[in-house]
């Protein structure tokens, strides 16, 4: 799935259940010492995720341990994401030389309960939400909008080191072309844009920021 949303230069991996029997990596037990037993599955299982698609790139399989936000944190030079939900685990990774920054997330296709919504919209995105649910009530656009605004956090923290609100982020959702791009509503802003797929009852997102990305002066 993943694959289909991210660009070239970035290598996915996915998985959609955890191996019963898997034992944490190496000098990543202390991360999860304390989690309970599902907590465990999804951590090993997506930093699986994350040391199969490093291979690809040629890097060498290292415990891929959290700053003090929660992010992952990569071997020098790449640059990657990590997302888990319910049934489905992914990572994705490129080289710095190729992608200043790249965020993904999965969520299980359905509706955000309406106190999420609120606070996590505007009045303007709720006006374009109720559009695009009059255009195709298939799909749950509250949810792609969340997952999207999740991924624009995950490829905006890196490159800034701050913090994104959910209220600093309007999106405008295309469903033509299956692609979203956010006004950030921050000093110096970067160009935010991704592209999302709805398939096997999830919603995935992808946010790649190029290496000539430049902050846009408001």
């Amino acid at each position: 799935m993943l694959e289909k949303i991210v660009p070239a230069a970035a290598v996915a991996a996915e998985a959609f259940e955890d191996a019963p029997d898997e034992q944490p990596h190496p000098g990543e037990e202390h991360l999860i010492t304390r989690a309970v037993d599902g907590r465990r599955r999804e951590f090993m299982t997506t930093r699986r995720c994350a040391r199969v698609a490093l291979a690809r790139l040629g890097v060498p399989a290292v415990p891929i341990l959290t700053g003090p936000n929660r992010e992952p944190l990569w071997p020098n030079g790449i640059v990657g994401s990590l997302t888990h939900c319910t049934g489905y685990r992914a990572a994705v990774v490129a080289r710095a030389t190729d992608l200043a920054s790249i965020g993904i997330d999965a969520e299980p296709h359905a509706p955000l309960p309406p106190d999420v919504l609120r606070l996590v919209t505007s009045p303007a995105e709720r006006d374009h939400l109720a559009e695009l649910t009059t255009a195709d009530p298939t799909v749950h656009w509250d949810r792609l909008l969340f997952s999207a605004k999740e991924s624009i956090y995950k490829a905006w923290h890196p490159l800034t080191a701050r913090w994104l609100g959910f209220d600093e982020a309007e999106l405008t959702i295309d469903p033509t072309t299956q692609t979203f791009t956010a006004r950030l509503l921050v000093t110096d802003p970067i160009p935010m844009n991704g592209r999302y797929l709805v398939e096997r009852n999830l919603v995935v997102t992808a946010v790649s920021v190029p290496l000539d990305a430049e902050p846009l002066h408001r």
